[in-house]
């Protein structure tokens, strides 16, 4: 085994060396970047479990070393023990002693942020809380139609032309329709704004006008959220108790933007190649053997959004994997290896069906928690392209796929499709503008004792608290369970709580599969 991290960052051989065309570094380390982990990452996966085990020693741009966690087990270590391995990046020893300079071309990415991504303790409690709280404020029912409408509005687009760019067409546009309608700014959505989003985090020239497009985008969004708060996401945010200043909400906003996109994007156009390119995937879908979400959930095993996250840094000396991790040493979330772990996947042909043991969102505190809402893009987008182009059949060879990679995902270049051309569809004239969850008076729905006083934690910020903590203001109240159903939890209804049963109507189990049907189709 290689003996990691004894070689000068920056050092590189010199240019006859034939490490150059084999991906190998100083010390003798495979590089994360270059041609070998774009075109071919799986293959370098494998490579370096079988050199090094579950945890590998590697190389970021600039031959800077760092550490890819390939095992399953490991990175669920890894990301639920933040008392070992921080977000922090001003942690990382690298960044201490300069070996990376500010202009790094990972910089977009490991560059301390006042988010929740970068942070841990009280501070990512109270971040985190006022985005978990607000997306638990979203009515999961019209963001459905919103998709249903805004998928079908995107196929009206080239379904008369009898062939499409499904990535440049569909998938690239769809998220950041229904993003912008979350958010509370439809009208901001254009073509411009799509472009920004794909170009920021790529390392091009202009990624940093790119980034001050999208953050100028927000700073107008908080701005009026401020002055007029409406039903919408950013309104909830600049609302929550947790007292977030503008700069921590439209960072904020900045954050979830990209990554919804981003990973959202992603995972349409993979499930979308795996229909497209293998048969039996197709024909299971098709026949009702495999519903869509199924289908969406083997994709984020096998070619998932993100194929790794960076980073966490290590808040002291520990081992991890067999290897000795030394304090400051950045570590990589491996999402892609982790799927294909022998250990969870002996057979990667294998069907995973239901199993969300996969890692594609991450895990632990820092797990994304606007998953569900990438899932029901990706279900309702999906199907409703489907419904509308049954006959879809991929445009070129699949050889002739492009892919374009950097240390955190593979994008699909293009997906090239062709079909019977169809007549436009009428959309629905109802503007959708109500994206809230609606409340219910508690009084309709329970008779509540006083409660006991709950001592409050102590908080090691100031303010008031986040709306999930103890003591807090509490957010509009779902509908409770009946009497003799479990709670939103799974238990029980507490003591103290007498529920009121609502009074059945004939024929409810019909009318249950008929709104159960609705709410699917997302009508």
């Amino acid at each position: 085994m290689t003996t990691p991290f004894h070689h000068e960052p920056g050092a590189v051989p010199p240019p006859q060396c034939p490490a150059h065309n084999l991906g190998i570094g100083p010390g003798g380390l495979r590089r994360l970047y270059g041609p070998e982990a774009e075109n071919d990452p799986a293959g370098l996966y494998d490579k370096l479990r079988a050199e090094h085990g579950t945890v590998a020693p590697v190389l970021l741009h600039g031959d800077v070393p760092a550490w890819l966690v390939l095992g399953h087990s490991e990175n669920l270590h890894l990301t639920r023990t933040p008392s070992q391995f921080s977000r922090d990046s001003r942690r990382w020893r690298a960044l201490q002693d300069g070996s990376v300079a500010p202009d790094h071309p990972l910089a977009p990415i490991f560059t301390w942020q006042p988010v929740c991504v970068f942070a841990d303790g009280a501070k990512h409690e109270r971040q985190r809380g006022a985005v978990t709280d607000s997306m638990e404020r979203i009515d999961t029912r019209g963001v459905r139609r919103h998709i249903n409408r805004f998928s079908n509005r995107l196929v009206n687009d080239f379904c008369e032309k009898g062939s499409a760019d499904l990535v440049g067409q569909f998938a690239e546009h769809l998220p950041m329709m229904v993003m912008c309608a979350i958010f509370g700014m439809p009208e901001e959505y254009d073509e411009r704004l799509v472009q920004a989003a794909r170009d920021m985090t790529r390392g091009t020239e202009t990624a940093v006008a790119s980034n001050a497009h999208v953050v100028a985008v927000l700073t107008r969004l908080v701005e009026r959220r401020r002055a007029e708060p409406a039903h919408d996401f950013a309104s909830w945010l600049v609302e929550h108790p947790a007292t977030m200043t503008d700069i921590e909400v439209v960072e904020h906003l900045r954050l979830i933007l990209i990554a919804a996109y981003e990973s959202t994007a992603n995972l349409i156009a993979n499930v979308l190649r795996m229909v497209l390119t293998d048969p039996r995937f197709r024909a299971r879908l098709s026949g009702g053997h495999m519903t869509v979400p199924e289908a969406v959930e083997q994709t984020l095993w096998d070619e998932p959004p993100f194929t790794a996250v960076f980073g966490r840094w290590a808040v002291g000396d520990t081992e991890l994997g067999g290897q000795q991790i030394k304090a400051g040493d950045a570590l990589l979330v491996g999402i892609a290896p982790a799927n294909t772990d022998p250990t969870v996947r002996p057979d990667l042909t294998a069907d995973m069906g239901g199993n969300r043991a996969h890692l594609a969102f991450s895990g632990g505190p820092h797990e994304c928690p606007g998953q569900d809402i990438g899932r029901a893009i990706a279900d309702v987008g999906v199907d409703a392209l489907l419904m509308r182009l049954p006959d879809l059949q991929l445009g070129v060879d699949e050889s002739e796929l492009r892919w374009v990679g950097n240390i955190m995902s593979r994008h699909l270049v293009e997906l090239p499709v062709k079909f019977a051309p169809s007549p436009q569809q009428k959309l629905d004239a109802d503007p959708l503008s109500v994206m809230a969850r609606p409340a219910r008076p508690a009084g309709d729905w329970e008779i509540s004792s006083p409660a006991r006083p709950v001592p409050e934690p102590a908080h090691s910020f100031a303010g008031t608290q986040p709306a999930h903590a103890p003591g807090a203001a509490p957010l509009p109240r779902p509908a409770a369970p009946p009497a003799d159903g479990p709670s939103p939890g799974g238990g029980r209804p507490g003591p103290g709580t007498a529920v009121v049963p609502a009074q059945r109507r004939p024929a409810a189990p019909a009318r249950l599969w008929q709104a159960v049907t609705r709410w699917w189709k997302g009508y």
